[in-house]
């Protein structure tokens, strides 16, 4: 069994859908603990003077010390503000009329009390548009041990993986040994950003997923795996 994992991120770029693609399971790794600036709580979309972040704002009471799954939104009309930006930016893509229905409900209909809930239907969003159907876990319904790689393999073992997907920076941490020596492969995602049409000038990599639904609609899983990999023995 192949398993990646990730902690839930706000609009997804397309390398997390790339990662997903590749395996048999997917852990949203929610028993992460929140960063700053990173994103868990934003991300880029293309508008008509360049790149924007959307961020959604957060409780910052003790939030260096909580896990992902502990984060509470601050619900401020945010999300109303995010939806209205999405639909200036988009309206004019070719298939802005495919997407702008669900976003609009996950965005400014439904209201979420956890950065999480709301991580992950966005996830689900994503992953529904580009026809993705990979079984998804959640760790905090788990028990998972140990730190950095340690509690890496420990989820390998509970999930009874024989491969595990990093992402890029997992080289920097993981202790291969000890994968090895347990039975499981680890392998390292190298993910080339794909070109592909896009309004508002010239190309931007690094948007979320929902800039590249907008612009290609249903051709979008294969400008996700675009010049990547698009099976596990790949990295053999």
């Amino acid at each position: 069994m192949i398993l990646t994992a990730h902690q839930p991120v706000y609009l997804p770029w397309l390398g997390l859908f790339h990662k997903i693609a590749l395996a048999d399971c997917f852990c949203v790794f929610d028993i992460a603990q929140y960063q700053t600036k990173d994103f868990n709580n934003r991300n880029k979309i293309k508008t008509n003077t360049g790149p924007i972040w959307l961020s959604v704002p957060v409780e910052s009471n003790n939030h260096y010390e909580k896990k992902l799954s502990d984060i509470k939104i601050v619900n401020n009309g945010w999300n109303r503000k995010h939806f209205k930006s999405i639909d200036l930016a988009y309206r004019k893509a070719p298939y802005y009329t495919h997407y702008i229905g669900e976003l609009e409900n996950i965005l400014a209909i439904k209201k979420y009390t956890y950065l999480a809930d709301l991580n992950f239907a966005t996830l689900e969003f994503g992953l529904k548009s580009l026809g993705i159907n990979v079984p998804i876990v959640t760790a905090s319904k788990y028990d998972f041990k140990g730190a950095k790689s340690d509690l890496v393999l420990d989820m390998c073992k509970t999930l009874n993986a024989n491969d595990y997907i990093f992402g890029a920076q997992g080289i920097n941490y993981a202790d291969i040994s000890s994968f090895h020596r347990s039975g499981i492969a680890p392998h390292f995602q190298d993910y080339k950003h794909p070109v592909y049409p896009q309004l508002h000038g010239e190309f931007e990599p690094y948007m979320s997923i929902i800039d590249l639904l907008f612009n290609v609609g249903p051709e979008s899983l294969n400008e996700v795996m675009s010049g990547n990999i698009e099976t596990v023995t790949s990295f053999l």
